[in-house]
């Protein structure tokens, strides 16, 4: 039985590379745009103090993000800014190989890949950003309420829903956080998911150690990118990191990778 044409989302990361070239001159520009104006308006009047205690920083990181939000700019272009992709450098992205990336790779990801963001909803992969920090669970409160799940209401899951749609795509991989995915409130949405878990082995028992979860959670988007994996079964190949395919602990919607 076919399992449906697959989408994947992913989340952000709080460490960021804007120094290193990216591989590819592809771009593209984050759809919501307005609504992430909406958010600097607010963020750009906060001192870096403020800034600080928002996301709970350091002081050096609330003058980072101060700087940062003061010196965004608009339109965004390859001089001032960076495909969301390459701009992320945490856990989950040191699960990509771009040295083995060829431009058809690149493409696929633009159709089937969005990265979840607090201040960007949503993201193609080749949507320039420029750096920022504003995690998804900030209790940031606007107009629209008292955080940023209010704030973005179902407008990211409105949009993920067309562009799944457009690709007929049937199935969401959830490689996101619980934070994260929590915005896409994806029990009202019209498709299956899918949330890949991944385990390890300890003390007789497999638990889920989180680092080298976000890390597998890379290497599975990898995979699915460069073996063009638009079927989700096909994910059950995946055996990066050494994980494997655990039917007997896995549901219909909850597949359980164990090593």
């Amino acid at each position: 039985m076919s399992s449906g044409n697959c989408f994947f989302v992913i989340s952000p990361a709080k460490k960021l590379d804007f120094q290193a070239p990216a591989p590819t001159a592809k771009h593209s520009q984050p759809i919501l745009i307005d609504d992430t104006k909406e958010l600097l308006k607010k963020l750009s009047k906060m001192s870096a103090p403020e800034l600080s205690d928002l996301m709970g920083i350091s002081e050096k990181l609330g003058e980072l993000n101060y700087e940062r939000y003061q010196t965004f700019s608009l339109p965004f272009t390859e001089s001032n800014a960076k495909q969301a992709l390459f701009s992320f450098k945490g856990d989950v992205y040191l699960g990509f190989n771009w040295e083995k990336y060829h431009e058809t790779d690149f493409d696929f990801a633009q159709g089937h890949l969005r990265i979840l963001s607090g201040l960007y909803g949503l993201l193609k992969p080749l949507d320039l950003i420029q750096p920022y920090r504003l995690e998804m669970g900030t209790k940031f409160q606007t107009k629209r309420g008292k955080n940023l799940y209010e704030f973005w209401g179902d407008r990211i899951r409105n949009l993920l829903i067309g562009q799944m749609e457009e690709a007929g795509a049937e199935v969401l991989v959830n490689l996101a956080s619980n934070e994260y995915v929590k915005a896409l409130n994806i029990k009202k949405a019209p498709f299956r998911t899918i949330t890949p878990v991944f385990r390890d082995q300890h003390n007789g028992k497999f638990i889920t150690k989180f680092l080298y979860a976000k890390q597998a959670r890379g290497a599975m988007t990898d995979f699915a990118i460069r073996n063009r994996i638009s079927e989700a079964e096909d994910l059950k190949r995946f055996e990066g990191m050494g994980y494997q395919f655990h039917e007997s602990f896995s549901t219909e919607n909850e597949w359980v990778f164990t090593r």
